[in-house]
């Protein structure tokens, strides 16, 4: 009986989807710096895993900053929470005025906060497709509260205890009897 080949599919003209980040947990500095540009405005926040891509570095965020007065304050605001959290910065990078493209250096978390015209010029999302991408909005959610334990039924809490009171001081008048 001779042997089927299978046909071999056409190559398909969309990239291919990002790796699910599922088993991937972010550092709670990663989380803090992703929140501390949020909260400065910046536009088109991506995280990505590279740590099996990259011998330098872990982690990548990617923003776009409206301007470079936009930029500079997105630069000062991770500058000012990595000192918050004690993290050692290796560097930063502005290029040269006007470049549109500035690098903060955190070892195992890497900044990327370029102006529209540089994200779009130089792709970065692209060059490291094989990455994994976090979601940036389960980062931005507030962390978990841990759950109350359910009261019992028919107790009622009990009430604090009141402190002892302390006697009052009283003063007693004595009178004089008036002499007869």
């Amino acid at each position: 009986m001779p042997v089927q080949l299978k046909k071999k599919s056409a190559p398909s003209s969309r990239p291919p989807a990002p790796p699910v980040a599922s088993r991937v947990e972010p550092p709670a500095l990663l989380v803090e710096i992703v929140r501390a540009l949020d909260a400065k405005k910046a536009v088109d926040l991506r995280v990505l895993h590279v740590a099996k891509q990259s011998s330098i570095t872990d982690w990548l965020v990617l923003a776009t900053g409206g301007s470079e007065p936009h930029l500079r304050a997105l630069r000062i605001e991770t500058e000012r929470m990595l000192d918050a959290a004690h993290a050692p910065i290796a560097g930063t990078d502005g290029g040269e005025p006007g470049s549109g493209w500035t690098v903060v250096d955190a070892y195992q978390v890497m900044v990327h906060l370029l102006t529209p015209a540089q994200r779009e010029h130089y792709a970065l999302e692209r060059l490291w497709r094989d990455a994994v991408e976090i979601a940036v909005p389960a980062l931005l959610a507030p962390p978990p509260t841990s759950p109350r334990k359910p009261a019992k039924k028919g107790k009622r809490p009990a009430k604090p205890k009141a402190k002892a009171a302390k006697p009052k001081k009283t003063t007693v008048a004595l009178r004089r009897r008036k002499p007869a």
